[in-house]
């Protein structure tokens, strides 16, 4: 079943036409739980992975010993999916609480474990054909996959992200790996994807308003501020007082591909290339949830009585403290370092 945005509450570039010059587009990916193969566009689903490459792993040196393991959490995941869908009574029963309490322990391996590469956690492959934002990558490449490590325990600061992206030729994939290596424990249970199935969407975006010329920044900061006022002195419920540009009018929550970064938790900052200093373009979005109550407007027409919470979140992905990750990628020389910040 395919997804479709619902039309924004109003029409953004009647109100300012100057947005015209400013309007991209960007694909919502719009992840369903689902059973994905190896040549589908997915999340958390089986990789098209040559069988005589290896695999990508971290070889960073950090603890790796302790954790949750994989299969618990997808265990647990699929408990809670079924007792929240259950009727009449939702909710897990008795048995259930205890089964999750195990399935929730962490575990510690042996000192063995803790030298050695650690194998990185597929999280997404995109192809081309099913993405109209995806750019090409080096070489032509038309498939992109994603790999993270499940620790976080990189960079600078020593809790930073590790991400791996890797582009390739579809077409030159022979033999596909079908049992690669997994991790045995991960450090958070927000690095391990459900295996979910993609309805991409092409749909209208514009920027982040910090991005904007000044003066129409000006303008919308002014135009959101008459709304709220005129929202505090009526109760006759006029819909146009709850839209905010930011929320219901720009750039959409969930996991998408090309469009405009988010910069609501920092200030905006250029991500230029490392290799050829280039301002580089927004690739990929990873987000914690598809839609919250604050981008409520955003859920798809298809699915109007799905509840606000549970179904907001169908790849268990969570980035940070409930945020999302964007990835920028170099337009001049798509080989180059990808870089990411998380927002």
């Amino acid at each position: 079943m395919s997804r479709t945005t619902p039309p924004r509450p109003l029409d953004v570039e009647a109100l300012f036409p100057e947005l015209a010059a400013h309007r991209g587009t960007t694909t919502r990916l719009h992840p369903r739980p689902g059973r994905p193969g190896t040549a589908d566009s997915s999340v958390g689903g089986p990789l098209l992975w040559p069988a005589d490459e290896p695999w990508p792993v971290c070889t960073e040196p950090h603890s790796r010993t302790h954790g949750l393991r994989p299969a618990d959490i997808h265990q647990r995941q699929q408990i809670l999916a079924s007792a929240w869908a259950r009727e009449p009574n939702p909710g897990p029963t008795d048995e259930e609480r205890r089964l999750l309490e195990r399935l929730g322990r962490e575990h510690r391996l042996d000192a063995a474990a803790e030298s050695g590469p650690l194998p990185l956690i597929g999280l997404a492959q995109l192809y081309r054909r099913d993405i109209p934002d995806l750019p090409a990558g080096p070489g032509d490449c038309d498939l992109l996959q994603v790999f993270w490590c499940p620790f976080d325990a990189h960079g600078p600061t020593g809790y930073g992200m590790l991400l791996d992206l890797r582009w390739r030729r579809s077409s030159e994939v022979a033999d596909v790996m079908t049992a690669p290596p997994r991790p045995q424990v991960v450090g958070y249970e927000g690095y391990v994807p459900e295996p979910c199935v993609l309805h991409p969407e092409q749909v209208t975006t514009y920027p982040f308003a910090g991005l904007l010329p000044e003066d129409l920044r000006a303008r919308i900061d002014a135009w959101e501020g008459a709304l709220e006022e005129r929202a505090g002195q009526s109760s006759d419920g006029d819909d146009a007082t709850g839209v905010a540009y930011q929320y219901d009018l720009s750039i959409p929550p969930g996991w998408r591909v090309g469009g405009f970064a988010s910069w609501h938790a920092t200030d905006p900052h250029p991500m230029n290339c490392r290799a050829c200093s280039t301002p580089m373009r927004l690739l990929l979005t990873v987000d914690s949830s598809e839609w919250d109550g604050g981008s409520g407007s955003w859920k798809p027409q298809e699915e109007p009585d799905l509840p606000l919470f549970r179904a907001a979140r169908p790849t268990e992905v969570t980035v940070g403290r409930s945020g999302e990750l964007n990835v920028f990628a170099c337009p001049e020389e798509p080989g180059h370092p990808h870089r990411w910040c998380v927002q």
